[in-house]
């Protein structure tokens, strides 16, 4: 190998060797046995809560059968998973490339000259026959170098009798760059569409992992909405009992000549109507429940939704109420939010695209260089006796090639200088627009989230205040029930005032369940304001994604 072929092949080589794996991702890594299934499974986990023909769980047990069933969840899971293969297709540019051409021709011509060898009679035809074979290799790597290099064969045979090779092999090693030396030189210009695209896988995760928060925090909200209708409902028939004891009584008195006719009628429209906010809290209850069957994917499959749901949290508050510091719980939503962090991924990725106009504005200068080399075999004839003078064929032609004896090589610098680059301007305008517009959206977000925070953590103080205000109102209803009751056996108060009695009961249970729930559901929102309603459930967002 001469001089030059020596300092190219080495160039080339270099290149090759010194660039790194492409990509750490590829398609059987990121393809998921779900993603595979043309078919969606049934419900998951069921069968571990079941007992008695009874659906008994607990808040936590909901949540981790929403995350594994909810088709709202499964759904907006599908769109981090997406950016999984967009990442990958990025890839493509600096994919390999190889490339095998075969070709046969064969063309027959009349004879026209006594140059072409075939005689002078009026049938004499110039016939020649051409098979080609060919492998090249292309790539393009990371610096922006693109290589190729091609070996290709032709075997020619003709019936010219001016060919002294015949047939001949012409066989041709060619090697070639091109290195852009200003635009899109370099490793950032080539790999910035796969660092935004990382990000921006990174970033739907992030954006995955909210609506998740928000997913657990509408459940909980629904989980608590059952508990109370249930509780609701057991209130409502307890106080349609007292009132069908009171009427029994107000009845038996009737009977004796104790009580007017005329107030038997008050007694018998207070069960009408204690029945009546019984069958619509029997309903209402029906209501919450198809709705937290829903979220958890119970009604996915007839034999789970067929079951009794039997809620086993109880919304009395166990220990020591919870307190948030407001300042404490700031510092962890910041911190801990994935809303800010897929806005930090947004702005990063908006300063690599700036970065990347800025690269696109310069003129494209790029340096191109080639070497190649021939080799030549075949039967080798006498022109003057027509006798075979030597044989030859491929291997001969090859083995010319491999040394160098013929080559040709060459370089050049190309530059194109636009005089008005619009198009990569625009583009550096867009990205700075999208930089604003992203500051903006870190911004709003960052304030929501203080907002959400403060109203979660002031939410928790009412609930605390109410909670203790409740059970205050409901103890002193049960005693002044008691005393209506005592004054009406004693034949001092109607029965008016026992009824209106239990109605004020029956309003101040209701009450202390409602702050019962709303406390359990603002520890809830403090957790869900913080991103602390994640933390449990990390490893199985982990598997949803996987």
């Amino acid at each position: 190998m001469n001089l030059p072929g020596k300092i190219i092949f080495l160039v080339l080589l270099s290149i090759g060797l010194s660039s790194p794996a492409q990509s750490p991702e590829s398609y059987r890594k990121l393809l998921t046995r779900q993603t595979q299934s043309g078919k969606l499974g049934a419900p998951e986990y069921f069968a571990n809560y079941v007992k008695d023909g009874i659906l008994r769980i607990s808040l936590d047990d909901a949540i981790k059968l929403a995350l594994q069933n909810n088709s709202a969840v499964r759904i907006q899971q599908t769109q981090a998973e997406a950016q999984k293969f967009i990442l990958l297709g990025d890839y493509q540019r600096f994919d390999p490339l190889f490339q095998a051409i075969a070709s046969v021709s064969r063309y027959s011509t009349p004879g026209s000259s006594e140059l072409q060898g075939i005689g002078q009679t009026s049938t004499a035809a110039l016939n020649s026959l051409t098979q080609l074979g060919q492998i090249s290799y292309s790539q393009t790597f990371e610096t922006g170098t693109t290589i190729d290099g091609t070996i290709s064969s032709t075997k020619s045979s003709t019936n010219s009798s001016f060919n002294y090779f015949n047939p001949y092999f012409n066989s041709i090693l060619n090697f070639n760059f091109i290195q852009p030396l200003l635009r899109n030189a370099g490793v950032f210009a080539n790999k910035a569409p796969l660092i935004i695209a990382r990000r921006t896988l990174q970033q739907s995760r992030a954006s995955f992992e909210a609506q998740v928060n928000d997913a657990i925090f509408q459940l909980v909200n629904q989980y608590w909405a059952v508990v109370q209708a249930r509780g609701n409902l057991q209130v409502e028939q307890d106080s349609l009992s007292l009132a069908e004891a009171s009427y029994q009584r107000d009845k038996r008195a009737l009977e004796l000549g104790a009580l007017p006719p005329l107030d038997i009628y008050r007694s018998q429209s207070e069960v009408a109507a204690r029945h009546l906010q019984a069958i619509q809290g029997e309903y209402t209850l029906k209501q919450a429940e198809e709705e937290l069957r829903l979220t958890i994917g119970a009604d996915q499959d007839a034999s789970t939704h067929a079951l009794n749901l039997n809620l086993t949290e109880k919304p009395e508050p166990v220990g020591e109420l919870d307190s948030t510091n407001m300042d404490e719980a700031l510092k962890n939503a910041l911190g801990g939010r994935p809303e800010l962090e897929a806005t930090g991924y947004a702005l990063e990725n908006d300063e690599t695209n700036i970065r990347l106009a800025h690269n696109h504005l310069l003129p494209d200068l790029s340096l191109t260089g080639f070497y190649d080399t021939t080799g030549l075999g075949g039967n080798r004839y006498d022109l003057n006796t027509g006798a075979l003078v030597s044989q030859g064929g491929l291997f001969s032609s090859f083995n010319q090639l491999s040394g160098f004896r013929f080559p040709g090589y060459g370089a050049s610098l190309t530059l194109n200088l636009p005089i008005k680059n619009r198009g990569a301007q625009a583009s550096l305008g867009g990205a700075l627009v999208s930089r604003r517009r992203d500051l903006y959206t870190a911004r709003q977000t960052r304030e929501e989230i203080i907002l959400q925070v403060s109203d979660a953590v002031r939410q928790l103080e009412e609930a605390k205040l109410t909670l203790a205000a409740g059970k205050l109102s409901y103890d002193l209803a049960q005693k002044s029930l008691a005393a209506e009751q005592r004054k009406y056996e004693l034949g001092a108060e109607t029965n008016f005032f026992v009824l209106d009695a239990q109605s004020k009961l029956a309003q101040a249970d209701l009450e202390l369940l409602q702050t019962q729930v709303n406390y359990q559901i603002a520890c809830a929102s403090v957790q869900h304001a913080t991103g602390n309603l994640l933390q449990p459930y990390h490893v199985q967002i982990k598997e949803i994604e996987q």
